[in-house]
């Protein structure tokens, strides 16, 4: 007997019928106890069906088939067929409608070859042929014998008939083609049209000829069409399938398709479990990705294989792989729905991107850290800001923010960001150190405050959402990216320091709601070190050079499960691998955010702060982005060298002069002490002292507040 099992595998529904276990063999089934009835002799025990000496039970048992055809057995396969038939159909319209001239030539010339073909064959009956034989023969004896008149008289009289047959033959059809010509001619334009088609399309079949094809041979739009056969045949190629004997392809191997082929969106989705004593698992399969990619015709990229685990009834010999019509990562980037969205909570899962088939993907990020990498001009740095960009809409995120590489990619978040360092320069390297000191002091605080904290209140002993709110705790976001550009900037022991405290604050900081986002362009040991990277437990990486590459970013061994970056090529910007888990990977498509709706976005998060209190730290006090927050104009230069003395209150001129170049090469590129003391002049700024005094050392250089005393005064006031 079978107990019937019915569990989903891929959004599809699969029905296994399960042995009973042998406790419920032979064994009545089980009943609420009652009172034992009377003792009757002709009461029989429950029998099982399935005993051996039972003469029904093949005949009783369920056969072991689905009821269904693999395409029809849940709503998301008969969608997708359906879609894919109407893709098709549609791709059809569209082909042959383009042709339509050319088969109305062709349907033209058909007709009047047909027209010649009808007449020769005609022609015997109009003329009367099926006479001429006799007359033929009567002709000849004729000759032979002239003085017969009988038979002269018989010759003349088939002629005669002949003849007579001829013309009305003639006459008949001569009169039933004027008599149509002139029908046609008085007929309604409709029914001429009608009567051409009724007419024309029969002599077009018949001057076909026997090897011609009125339509063209349309190649549909499926460079993939999969069968089980090519799957086993790719799979034994790749190794994964014994090869049976010669010349006996019944006896080799063959994988179980638990579902399809079956068409599903753009692709070709398959379920199947690896034959037993093959000694195979899913694994083997996954790490053979780009064999069975060329076995099957596709390109690696095409084929996404993952493991079907025993939650979704699976086990460690099943797969389930899709295999794309064509590259699914390319096209119009899709937009960040972040961009339009009024207000965002980061205890939901972020919005990121897509997968191969269109699906949604959504990342949680409480608890957890997060590490970019990949190559540069990827899309890693405007992936990462993603996430930054969902904490701007949440007013209680707190952003710490580092950039060592100082670009524009996160300079609008002055407006939000409660630190921001930029640069690498030694001044920036003490701001960075700064602010690591200041999170681990944070951290500490909070901890110390949630231990004090009753259970009805922290039952968990970590951050909720109510005790962020009611004690002011707000989430902390610590954004940095390239990490390498510090780590290559700094001495030893300021190296072994900051790696310290950014592991401490990987490691212990999520309890406390901190996130961790870090990013590199060189994931190595020397950029980043492994004790830092195998803390982190969400990964994302863009194209890299190699495998060795890729598990630097994703983990080790990450490229054998199939969870490989290196695939991409440099046309995938913006696509990259995403690893959630030991075991849980996806190539994801990020979504898209530009430069101008980030800092709209920073800008909308400095407003909802402000209104909730909490614009803190640099934004608190940055004028720059005060000024663009109210819409007052500042002049560039005093943006510009407020910008470049963000983590110093005095500067040398000299020192100055290279921040701005490194700021704005094309600006600064030829200005010198004269050129910058003028246009500083012109913007207002008054210097209490030309000389500034750094480390016990005197120079011309220029102070922070001189620079902010231009700043228009509604700025300072707002």
């Amino acid at each position: 007997m079978t107990d019937v099992d019915t569990r989903p595998v891929n959004g599809h529904t699969l029905t296994k019928l399960q042995p009973l276990p042998p406790d419920r063999l032979d064994a009545p089934a089980a009943v609420p106890e009652q009172p034992a009835p009377p003792a009757a002799d002709d009461q029989a025990p429950a029998e099982a069906v399935d005993r051996a000496d039972n003469p029904l039970a093949d005949w009783l048992t369920a056969p072991d088939t689905p009821l269904l055809p693999a395409w029809a057995r849940s709503r998301a396969s008969i969608t997708a067929n359906t879609a894919a038939l109407g893709r098709l159909c549609w791709w059809h319209t569209r082909y042959h409608g383009i042709r339509v001239p050319k088969y109305a030539v062709k349907t033209v010339w058909l007709a009047a070859r047909g027209f010649y073909r009808a007449t020769a064959g005609l022609w015997p009956t109009l003329s009367a042929q099926d006479h001429t034989a006799v007359v033929q023969a009567l002709r000849a004896q004729v000759k032979a014998r002239p003085e017969d008149v009988e038979l002269a008289a018989r010759l003349q009289l088939a002629h005669g008939i002949r003849t007579r047959t001829r013309r009305w033959r003639f006459g008949a059809a001569a009169t039933g083609v004027a008599a149509a010509a002139l029908g046609f001619a008085l007929a309604d334009p409709l029914l001429q049209g009608g009567i051409a088609t009724a007419v024309t399309v029969p002599l077009a079949y018949l001057g076909r000829g026997k090897d011609a094809q009125f339509l063209d041979q349309a190649a549909p739009p499926l460079r993939v069409d999969m069968s089980a056969q090519q799957l086993n045949d790719a799979l034994r190629a790749a190794g994964l399938l014994k090869s049976g004997r010669a010349g006996d392809d019944e006896k080799e191997p063959r994988v179980a398709c638990t579902m399809g082929p079956v068409r599903d969106g753009r692709g070709w989705a398959v379920i199947f479990d690896l034959p037993r004593g093959g000694g195979k698992t899913a694994s083997d399969v996954l790490a053979k990705r780009e064999v069975i990619a060329q076995e099957l015709g596709v390109d690696e990229i095409q084929v996404i294989m993952s493991r079907v685990r025993a939650a979704q009834g699976g086990n460690a010999g099943r797969v389930s792989m899709w295999v794309a019509d064509d590259d699914p990562y390319l096209g119009t980037p899709n937009p960040s729905p972040l961009a339009k969205a009024e207000r965002f909570s980061v205890w939901e899962p972020i919005p990121f991107g897509q997968d191969a088939r269109g699906t949604r993907i959504s990342v949680p990020v409480m608890w957890q850290s997060m590490f970019f990498g990949g190559l540069p001009r990827r899309g890693k740095t405007f992936t990462q800001r993603l996430m930054t960009a969902a904490g701007l809409l949440d007013p209680w995120v707190r952003h710490y923010v580092a950039d060592g590489k100082g670009g524009a990619d996160w300079m609008p978040m002055r407006a939000v960001a409660h630190r921001l360092v930029m640069g690498a320069e030694d001044d920036a390297i003490e701001a960075l150190k700064a602010m690591l000191q200041e999170l681990l002091t944070e951290m500490e605080r909070r901890f110390a405050l949630l231990r004090e904290l009753p259970t009805s209140v922290c039952p968990e002993g970590k951050l909720t959402p109510g005790i962020v709110e009611k004690y002011k705790l707000p989430i902390i976001f610590v954004t940095i990216d390239e990490l390498q550009e510090y780590f290559t900037a700094m001495e030893k022991d300021d190296r072994e320091e900051v790696i310290n405290n950014l592991c401490r604050i990987a490691r212990r900081g999520p309890a406390a709601g901190f996130v961790s986002n870090y990013a590199s362009q060189r994931p190595d040991a020397e950029s980043v070190p492994t004790k830092l990277r195998e803390i982190i437990t969400i990964r994302y990486s863009t194209q890299v050079v190699d495998r060795a590459s890729s598990d630097m970013v994703l983990g080790k061994g990450k490229a054998a499960q199939g969870a490989d970056a290196s695939v991409l090529s440099e046309d995938h910007v913006g696509t990259g691998v995403l690893v959630t888990g030991p075991a849980s990977f996806v190539t994801v498509r990020a979504d898209y955010l530009d430069n101008t709706d980030f800092a709209a976005l920073c800008q909308k998060g400095r407003a909802m702060r402000a209104q909730a209190g909490q614009l803190t730290g640099d934004a608190a006090g940055d004028v720059t982005a005060a000024a663009d927050a109210q819409g007052v104009t500042v002049a560039p230069i005093l943006s510009d060298v407020l910008e470049a003395m963000r983590h110093s209150p005095r500067m040398f001129t000299v020192d100055l002069l290279a921040a701005l170049v490194n700021l704005d090469e094309d600006t600064y590129g030829d200005y010198d002490a004269e050129r910058l003391a003028a246009e500083l002049d012109r913007a207002g700024v008054k210097r209490t002292s030309k000389q500034v005094k750094i480390s016990g050392e005197n120079k011309a250089g220029y102070q922070r507040r001189d620079i902010e005393g231009a700043v228009p005064v509604e700025i300072l006031l707002g």
